[in-house]
């Protein structure tokens, strides 16, 4: 039985987009890195540091959290921590007052309006030359602040962002995954700091240099859209593996698919807001990397599905085929069947970075139908570690 010829194309063009998404253009990024070779040149520089915490509700993890960046090894009186309450209505005003005498300094963002416009609101107050942006729920590693400083001292460096390492208790599959999933990203963010700039950041143990700073609108995602100003302003985005942040993985598969759908619907605005740098002739290599590993990603879904469906089609055309369509259909159902697996003890790391692999494009579809709906999100609520 014959079948047209589009079938076949659309069959191995989506194959070759996903393959080229999560696999060739981190290949190439290595191999390409290994020559190019952009070193930072860091030292040991202690510039004056804000760090920014925005908060909503986030009374049962704040106080850690306002302890946890006190002890870092940094000198006191370079440092300064401002933590925007974004019309929280618990006890997080009251828990920043404790600390007033320790230079915490408590702005309160009233009505609620989300991250970004705390944000935009707080930069101009604070005192640091440099500026890091940090979670309500995150803890960073004593040296963190001097290993993100350090960066500094190079003149091309604008923006530096650490390593974030999922830690879970009970073990379950979206942690797994998550960290899983975290450690790919993390070896292709070494390569691309190499290459000069990376694409993606953590958004949780972030720096950059105050003067750099771009407001932008209440709807744009700060750890995406900040950066790429950062590039477009001709300054580097560059990963520091030794500046650690630990934050604990989503508890449910849930809640991770609607954080997910929130990250992935905000960066698709920006990829549309900072479109000019997908066709920027002053900096092409970085247009290249900005469509393989954010534009590509965030529409593997379709190839995904295409791939599927196209496949259906070519079943009875040989044995390949079928092949390809039992491996397909294996993965799918290793993504659904996931969380009964775990329940009955069978923990590995494949089958959970499968499901998150499944969990990831179908958050990105979802997003993706909100966005060319027209819909956006500005406010969020806080995480569920």
């Amino acid at each position: 039985m014959g079948f047209p010829v589009i079938v076949y194309i659309t069959f191995y063009f989506s194959l070759l987009i996903i393959f080229y998404s999560y696999v060739g253009y981190p290949f190439i990024v290595f191999l390409v890195s290994r020559v190019v070779n952009r070193t930072v040149h860091k030292a040991q520089v202690l510039p004056n540091i804000t760090i920014l915490i925005s908060a909503y509700n986030e009374e049962s993890v704040l106080a850690q959290t306002i302890e946890n960046k006190l002890s870092i090894d940094y000198p006191s009186e370079k440092r300064e921590i401002i933590v925007i309450s974004d019309g929280s209505t618990d006890k997080t005003d009251d828990i920043v007052g404790r600390y007033k005498k320790k230079k915490v300094t408590l702005f309160r963002q009233t009505p609620r309006a989300g991250k970004t416009s705390a944000l935009n609101m707080a930069v101009p107050k604070a005192g640091g030359d440099i500026i890091v942006f940090a979670d309500a729920n995150s803890l960073y590693d004593s040296q963190a602040l001097k290993q993100l400083a350090a960066n500094f001292a190079d003149p091309e460096v604008g923006y530096v962002t650490g390593k974030m390492i999922y830690t879970e208790a009970d073990g379950t599959i979206s942690g797994d995954g998550c960290s899983a999933y975290m450690k790919y990203e993390n070896s292709l963010r070494s390569a691309e700091s190499r290459l000069g700039s990376i694409v993606g950041v953590d958004g949780g143990v972030d720096a950059m240099r105050k003067r750099l700073y771009r407001p932008m609108k209440a709807d744009q995602l700060p750890d995406f859209v900040q950066p790429l100003m950062v590039v477009q302003q001709g300054y580097r985005v560059v990963y520091e593996p030794a500046a650690i942040l630990q934050e604990t993985a989503l508890r449910t598969d849930s809640d991770e698919y609607l954080m997910r759908v929130r990250v992935a619907l905000r960066a698709l605005w920006a990829l549309f807001d900072m479109r000019a740098l997908l066709f920027c002739p002053d900096n092409m290599l970085f247009s290249w990397q900005l469509w393989s590993h954010k534009v590509l990603r965030y529409l593997c879904f379709i190839f995904l599905l295409s791939a599927f469906i196209s496949n259906l089609f070519l079943v009875r055309a040989s044995s390949f085929y079928l092949l390809t369509m039992g491996i397909q259909s294996l993965a799918y159902l290793v993504a659904l069947s996931a969380p009964l697996m775990v329940r009955f003890g069978n923990k590995s790391r494949l089958i959970a970075f499968i499901r998150y692999f499944a969990l990831l494009n179908l958050a990105c579809g979802h997003a993706f139908i909100k966005f060319i709906s027209g819909k956006k999100q500005v406010i969020w609520a806080p995480r569920k570690g």
